[in-house]
């Protein structure tokens, strides 16, 4: 199938502006040039164009957000100046099976700032004396070369990396949300030490307005007993008083 052909179905009713990811392997180029892909693709950020004939790079468009570029198993031998001008944000670039045979060659990606990881498996310049210092040498940003760094450490795999990242994304949200729920907790315990003050003292007024009632009612029972013995004895003097009436009036007789 057609490199043009492959893109325009790798879209799958996308507009090229929405599309992040794009992989046409295995498709051809007619001509041994990138056809199909423009400028259009401003938010692609992996390209994969693995056994597709490449000869050149000279076609290839402006992809500012680019990545990581896959070109594996292709013909291309040099003028890699492309690369730097069209895609200056690349982090990883696979050259593995390409004709790259001089150092010099890869002089032009010294200006790829941002390139970490570099592969070149099964090209002719790894056959070269001191070939992993050397490149180390010329291209100081590189952190990774055939997947090892300069002490032989080999390189993390990317999705793992990924994995990790967001292992601390979701550390950081529920660090986050941890701290939201003391602040919860806290502001609940002041609301609550408040109703409870609150509650408090109104059940000590409560208590107090008890106490004066009860001391009310007593006051009142005592006036009320105080009256009663008033008129008891009243009424004993006055039973008194009428028993000497009667007897003044038996001597009379």
């Amino acid at each position: 199938m057609e490199m043009k052909k492959r893109i325009s179905l790798e879209l799958r009713n996308k507009t090229p502006s929405e599309v992040a990811e794009l992989v046409v392997d295995n498709c051809r180029s007619s001509d041994g040039e990138i056809e199909g892909l423009t400028d259009e693709f401003k938010e692609l950020e992996f390209l994969s164009m693995v056994n597709v004939g490449l000869t050149s790079l000279a076609k290839l468009p402006s992809l500012p957000k680019l990545r990581k570029l896959e070109l594996s198993d292709n013909n291309i031998s040099g003028a890699l100046e492309a690369l730097a001008e069209k895609c200056p944000n690349l982090t990883y670039l696979n050259l593995s099976g390409n004709k790259i045979k001089e150092l010099s060659t890869l002089e032009a990606l010294q200006n790829l700032k941002n390139l970490k990881s570099l592969d070149l498996f099964n090209c002719e310049i790894t056959t070269l004396d001191d070939y992993r210092d050397s490149i180390f040498e010329l291209l100081p940003q590189v952190t990774y070369l055939d997947g090892f760094d300069a002490e032989d450490n080999e390189a993390p795999d990317s999705e793992a990396e990924d994995d990790d990242d967001d292992e601390e994304e979701e550390e950081a949200a529920g660090q986050l949300g941890q701290y939201d729920d003391e602040d919860d907790e806290e502001e609940e315990d002041e609301e609550g030490s408040e109703g409870g003050e609150v509650g408090l003292s109104y059940l000590m007024k409560e208590d107090i307005q008890d106490e004066e009632d009860d001391d009310d009612y007593v006051e009142e029972e005592e006036e009320e007993e105080e009256a009663a013995g008033v008129k008891g004895e009243k009424r004993k003097r006055d039973a008194e008083d009428e028993g000497e009436d009667d007897d003044d009036d038996e001597d009379d007789d």
